[in-house]
């Protein structure tokens, strides 16, 4: 349609049809013919403006007809693409092949392949992102890790290489770590805000296990302790979508740029220890971050202190401690099990489930995020830490309860029951085992009077009858009531011819004689 307005254009200028072919490319008959269907339907130049090409290509030629329509429909691609990128060993020849079973006047292997990358062109259309200074931090795991070895042992343990970009001016962090997991992903966080000098608004990771508890593309789950160490330096975390290595390109490059410029760089030297491992890294990421750019001015190292570093937040004034959070029941014994020692909690949440902070020095418990106990942490095995004001207050007077404490408690009775008290505490191989015997005689008094049971307590001494049942037993037959009888009198010794004595027994025997 372009071509038919700028013949159009031109005849109206003027020029011939022979001009007119030259200036388009086109041939004279097709000139010849462009005139000849605009003047069939009496239009000429300029055309009306709110003609569109449609319009223009009915009024000057309503007879054309209609293009042929494809032969067939495209194939789902969406729903191919989804296999292909589910099976690893599935190719297109055999997708080629299903397809055309189902469908056997079908498109051709060839045409079948052209379309299909047609369409994934137009799937694979890339966002141009475009970063403010001091906006985002990105950070990820390098693919590749380093050896160390042990000089003892011999044995070879790889080391992690964490690496954080900044957006704007591409600034790197690089350090080695003896894993991926969440203690070194956290510390290598703190090393790199410090590193910088400061704090992004964002840090944007993947979906690391380590970060992010659960994924998701619309509301991920970020991992307890990686939230909260967010929130001490006052970041925001916002992680990328699964499988969506575009969003965070930034990051995705300067792993390449560090695997290129640092580990190939150490690809032949020999580590005995992290420290002399990290130590190499930091004078080649120097090197990198002063190195210029290829297709811009200045290096990493002057865009980051132009741009990034005066939009950085300050640090905190303290550093973050490391603290592994988890869950936790309370036992019926308000006691929560951490690592084989048991932690006590207040009596009410017996049976509730609570979050626990562990760091080095401390374990905190929380309750529907407010905390209901501190601790120190203890890592002696199967012992119990406990405060005393957690315990019921039933519990807490039982444990008040002392053999000393029962005696006093029974000298407000009367001096016999106190003598009784002890009796009982003093015949138990424990005296706890005497408590509730001791219990049950003060309340007797609750029912009886203190005389009686003072009197009661005095005969259960004179008969050596001490114990409750005893005591208990006198009070409802009212034995007590009755005066305690005197001890008779001991005996003399008897005296008699036909008596021996002790003596006899201890003299020598006599020889006998025999005839």
């Amino acid at each position: 349609m372009r071509k038919i307005k700028e013949v159009l254009r031109l005849r109206c200028l003027g020029l011939n049809q022979h001009q007119i072919a030259r200036s388009c490319s086109l041939a004279q008959s097709t000139v010849h013919e462009y005139w000849k269907a605009a003047g069939a339907a009496g239009i000429g130049w300029p055309l009306p403006a709110d003609w569109d090409d449609r319009q223009l290509e009915e009024v000057l030629f309503p007879t054309r007809p209609e293009r042929a329509t494809r032969r067939q429909a495209l194939p789902d691609f969406s729903a191919l693409h989804q296999e292909l990128q589910s099976h690893k060993h599935l190719t297109l020849q055999l997708v080629w092949e299903e397809y055309r079973q189902a469908d056997p006047d079908g498109y051709g292997y060839s045409r079948f392949c052209d379309l299909y990358r047609q369409w994934l062109r137009r799937q694979e259309v890339v966002l141009r992102q475009s970063h403010r200074a001091g906006e985002k931090l990105f950070v990820d795991w390098a693919g590749d890790t380093i050896p160390i070895h042990d000089p003892a042992t011999g044995e070879v343990r790889p080391a992690s290489i964490f690496v954080a970009v900044q957006g704007a001016s591409s600034y790197t962090f690089a350090q080695a770590t003896p894993s991926q997991e969440l203690p070194h992903w956290i510390s290598s966080h703190i090393h790199a805000f410090e590193y910088f000098g400061g704090v992004p608004q964002m840090v944007v990771p993947d979906n690391t296990k380590t970060g992010v508890s659960r994924s998701c593309r619309y509301e991920p789950d970020l991992n307890p302790t990686y939230q909260e160490m967010a929130a001490h330096y006052g970041v925001a975390v916002m992680p990328t979508r699964p499988y969506k290595p575009r969003d965070k390109a930034k990051v995705e490059s300067g792993v390449l740029v560090v695997e290129r410029w640092i580990l190939a760089a150490l690809r032949q030297r020999k580590f005995f220890s992290m420290a002399e491992l990290n130590q190499a890294i930091a004078a080649l990421l120097e090197r990198l971050n002063q190195r210029p750019f290829r297709k811009r001015e200045g290096t990493r190292a002057s865009l980051f202190a132009a741009l990034d570093r005066p939009a950085l937040q300050p640090l905190p004034t303290e550093r973050y401690q490391f603290g592994a959070w988890q869950t936790a029941r309370v036992n019926i014994d308000y006691h929560i099990e951490i690592q084989r020692h048991y932690y006590s909690v207040p009596y009410q949440l017996t049976g509730q489930a609570v979050e626990v902070r562990l760091t080095e020095a401390t374990v905190e418990i929380f309750h529907r995020g407010l905390r209901v106990a501190s601790h120190a942490r203890s890592r002696e095995p199967y012992q119990a830490t406990t405060v005393h004001q957690h315990r019921p207050k039933s519990h807490q007077k039982h444990l008040e309860w002392t053999p000393s404490r029962m005696i006093e408690w029974a000298r407000t009775v009367g001096p016999s029951t106190a003598g009784l008290f002890e009796r009982i505490l003093a015949s138990k191989p424990h005296p706890e085992m005497g408590y509730r015997s001791c219990l049950g005689i003060l309340r007797l008094a609750q029912q009886y009077s203190l005389a009686r049971v003072e009197a009661a307590a005095q005969r259960a001494l004179h008969l050596k009858a001490c114990s409750y049942q005893s005591v208990k037993s006198m009070l409802e037959r009212q034995l007590d009531r009755l005066p305690v009888e005197e001890a008779p009198a001991p005996r003399p010794p008897l005296e008699h011819d036909n008596i021996r004595g002790a003596g006899y027994f201890e003299a020598p025997a006599e020889p006998s004689t025999n005839v």
